[in-house]
């Protein structure tokens, strides 16, 4: 009886523990999100909605100040998604060569330094894309717009370079889930696709990958956040400047614009920058709902 007792005090209070922890998370998450709009909406008052959001000249200190973010917000999406489309198939092709192909020596080489990239700084990123990988962009761009008259060189820092540092900074998080995922694939179904005659690639990615798809699925939503958050590397390397986001164009993420100009706004200025950090927080809530919504798709079909 007295263990019993003591069974049941230890239940109550972990779920008192647990039910504490749920209301503070909760509590957070709604928190922000007021702040956020308490903050973020002022600005779409003052300056406009359509001006704002849809405008593509930013000049906060002119004589008539213009804030608009549709090439920031482009920027963001562009940069987010090529970023995305490079380093997920490299990652997840990275995830299947160490839990279905390599040998047990090269596997235990290489996962420390996957384990090792995802615990370097990012500004490290930002110092290595700044001095290695720029100077190789502004070779390209003279070979490329050598003739050109209209062309503004940007010394390398452009999209392009911002596109390849996001891709290397979030492969640590999407090799690292998705071998994870492939490793918990049950063994039974890989001998099931070899007794029907599979080949081991078939078997990879028509029976292993697809029953993995939810884990897979977990690791390109932690991906994408860490791409829509960064924001250090990025300023670095990017260039900074307001422009449609063309490969070899200067550009600033929505990251990067409250990095940049936070520190010395005023004003309508301010609260411009703090609509920016709404639109960031939506977007990233947006495509949050829509990777959960095809991961249970995922989850429903297996």
């Amino acid at each position: 009886m007295k263990n019993k007792a003591k069974i049941n005090a230890v239940e109550k209070t972990a779920k008192s523990i647990f039910m504490i922890c749920a209301v503070i998370a909760i509590f957070a998450v709604c928190s922000i999100t007021i702040y956020m709009i308490a903050k973020g909406t002022p600005a779409l008052k003052s300056v406009g909605v359509l001006k704002l959001l849809f405008g593509t000249s930013w000049a906060p200190t002119a004589n008539e100040p213009a804030y608009g973010i549709l090439y920031i917000i482009l920027t963001s999406i562009v940069g987010t998604a090529a970023s995305v489309l490079i380093g997920v198939p490299v990652g997840l092709l990275t995830a299947v060569f160490l839990t279905e192909i390599s040998n047990k020596k090269l596997a235990a080489i290489v996962n420390p330094a996957i384990e090792l990239l995802a615990g370097i700084p990012s500004v490290i990123y930002g110092l290595l894309g700044l001095m290695l990988l720029n100077p190789f962009m502004y070779k390209m761009e003279k070979m490329i717009f050598e003739d050109s008259d209209t062309h503004k060189f940007t010394g390398g820092s452009n999209l392009i370079s911002a596109v390849i540092v996001l891709a290397i900074m979030i492969l640590p998080t999407v090799v690292n889930v998705s071998a994870s995922s492939l490793r918990a694939v049950s063994a039974n179904l890989r001998a099931a696709s070899y007794a029907l005659g599979a080949s081991k690639i078939q078997t990879v990615f028509k029976v292993t990958i697809p029953a993995a798809k939810s884990g897979i699925m977990t690791g390109v939503v932690l991906g994408i956040g860490r791409a829509l958050g960064e924001a250090m590397a990025i300023n670095m390397v990017a260039g900074g400047s307001v422009q449609i986001p063309l490969p070899f164009n200067s550009v600033r993420f929505l990251t990067t614009q409250l990095v940049s100009e936070m520190g010395y706004a005023e004003g309508v200025h301010r609260q411009v920058l703090f609509t920016v950090g709404l639109v960031l927080y939506i977007f990233i809530m947006v495509v949050n709902l829509v990777l959960q919504k095809l991961r249970k798709g995922a989850n429903t079909d297996e």
